[in-house]
């Protein structure tokens, strides 16, 4: 069979979807929930078909890695600090910066520090020459377009800009696509067990898939996991609804608040332990 050479991709097409009117989204998804209804697709696809109408709702901000969970590299040190932090890290791409976050001069890819094996090459070292430059987006972006972006550009990350011009985060492709086909798990992240990180005195950050057994074990806490397993089910129990960036969450005295969240899930929260409290909410800061 000859296939036309002009045909559009799968990817292309749901790409398209994205740009139709609100009214025409709404129509084509409930015959695609009928067409799940009658066995014609799977629930699988049928979640990530709606996952792409998703994504034209959304926007940066919704998904970025936040300023506090951004590793960098300072345009001073050495290339042996810069090959333990990407060894340490595990990511692929780094805002390289001055004196700080909001200073950033451009983008190290740790691919191109593999020309820097050895001692011979180290000498000749020069972090200007491979350095890139880095694209800065607004966190009111839309994740459509910021997806049509990347892939006219050829670029995976982009800096997260804030209202005052000032660092929000980080946003890659990848952000983007787990909106749509899920958590996308590489070597590392299934090598990456640490869930929760102290930042301070009683303040703690960590992720949503982080299991209640996992949270009772480092906090001492009886929580129960008969009903959700994770952390981000047990805020999502209590709250009723899916939270917004900055929503907060008082159990027992356990202070939770979003850090990042999408429309499907709760990625990162902030914990801060408080003397005595009982279980309220509050609206998103």
């Amino acid at each position: 069979m000859n296939i036309p050479q002009n045909k559009p991709s799968l990817f292309k097409q749901l790409l398209s979807a994205i740009f139709k009117k609100k009214d025409e989204r709404t129509m084509l998804l409930e015959s695609l929930r009928e067409s799940q209804q009658k066995g014609l697709i799977d629930m699988d696809a049928l979640i990530m078909i709606e996952g792409v109408f998703q994504v034209s709702e959304m926007r940066v901000r919704d998904i970025m890695v936040p300023r506090s969970h951004v590793v960098v590299i300072q345009q001073d040190q050495s290339i042996e600090k810069m090959l333990s932090i990407v060894s340490s890290s595990g990511h692929s791409r780094f805002p390289v910066i001055d004196e700080s976050l909001d200073e950033i001069v451009g983008i190290l890819l740790a691919k191109d520090l593999a020309h820097y094996s050895d001692e011979v090459s180290r000498k000749s070292f020069e972090l200007k020459d491979i350095l890139r430059p880095a694209v800065f987006v607004p966190e009111s972006k839309r994740l459509n377009v910021l997806l049509k972006d990347f892939r006219s550009s050829r670029n995976h990350m982009a800096v997260v800009i804030d209202e005052y011009s000032g660092v929000a985060g980080l946003v890659t492709i990848e952000d983007v696509l787990e909106q749509i086909v899920g958590e996308i798990d590489d070597e590392h992240d299934a090598a990456d067990a640490i869930n929760i990180h102290r930042h301070g005195f009683n303040r703690y950050t960590l992720k949503g898939v982080t299991p209640i057994t996992e949270f009772n074990a480092f906090f001492n806490t009886q929580f129960s996991n008969n009903q959700f397993d994770t952390v981000a089910g047990l805020i999502l129990n209590e709250l009723g609804h899916m939270p917004e960036r900055g929503e907060e969450v008082i159990i027992d005295n356990y202070q939770f608040k979003i850090i990042s969240s999408s429309s499907r899930r709760i990625n990162n929260l902030q914990v801060s332990l408080l003397p005595e409290a009982k279980s309220v909410t509050s609206g998103a800061a």
